[in-house]
């Protein structure tokens, strides 16, 4: 897309931010409905690889996690239009629009897309209750937010697939939220803000349940109020008793 159609892109998703439908429980949350333009969101679907292009890497601990995520190492591993969504939402425009929605100052996004990128889950896919990872593993910086935007047109009530957010214990879920094409939801990213889909996907073979996912971070320390743990860790299961896969709570970090 020409630089001056994708800046008026940025412009109209900055617009669509500020008047989001913005929550602070169970902890904070923004869901933008139709967010992207349409002809760019429908790109981005198209542009979805297949799931046997060697850019994805297909996760199956049946327990917590089931699904498929690419592998980006820089912007220059992103498919055509989806690269064009990645600078929208990476742009300064729109981290000053989240900056200012949260009252986290200066975000930044991750050029070493570190976990981020697209995920897909077929049938039978979930996410077990989960807090993520704390620490940017290429800066040290502290991870603050995550965004998605679900590109999936036709989904259906019935298939499941609904984001959950949970208490801070991980107990409970106390929202769901459907994975409509083209919502956007961006939260907070703590050590008490659980979220999953613990249920596998009921979707028809043939269909997926597709997203971009994409992290920020500050310099800044997180808030006391939401550390539970100082040192660095990865995403924390609550079916592995807060402990991230290989069993561990805290990670080495240099």
């Amino acid at each position: 897309m020409e630089q001056i159609k994708l800046k008026s892109c940025a412009e109209e998703c900055v617009n669509k931010i500020m008047e989001g439908d913005f929550f602070a429980m169970p902890y904070k949350h923004l869901v933008v409905d139709n967010f992207l333009p349409v002809d760019l969101a429908k790109k981005c679907t198209e542009s979805f690889p297949s799931l046997d292009d060697p850019v994805w890497e297909h996760e199956s601990d049946f327990d917590v996690e089931v699904k498929s995520r690419t592998m980006w190492r820089s912007e220059f591993d992103i498919p055509s239009n989806i690269v064009d969504a990645v600078r929208i939402l990476n742009s300064s425009l729109v981290l000053y629009a989240l900056s200012e929605m949260f009252s986290i100052p200066k975000l930044v996004p991750d050029p070493y897309f570190t976990g981020g990128g697209l995920n897909v889950s077929n049938r039978g896919g979930l996410l077990g209750v989960h807090v993520d990872g704390n620490y940017h593993d290429a800066t040290g910086l502290n991870r603050r937010m995550n965004a998605l935007i679900y590109l999936n047109p036709r989904w259906e009530e019935s298939w499941g697939g609904e984001f959950g957010l949970y208490n801070n214990d991980g107990s409970e879920v106390v929202k769901k939220i459907a994975p409509i094409f083209n919502r956007l939801i961006v939260f907070d990213s703590h050590d008490y803000s659980f979220h999953g889909l613990p249920e596998a996907i009921k979707c028809p073979e043939g269909e997926q349940r597709k997203s971009i996912i994409l992290y920020y971070y500050t310099k800044e320390n997180r808030p006391a109020t939401q550390v539970s743990i100082k040192e660095p860790h990865r995403a924390l299961w609550v079916k592995r008793k807060l402990k991230d896969k290989s069993g561990n709570i805290c990670r080495e970090f240099d």
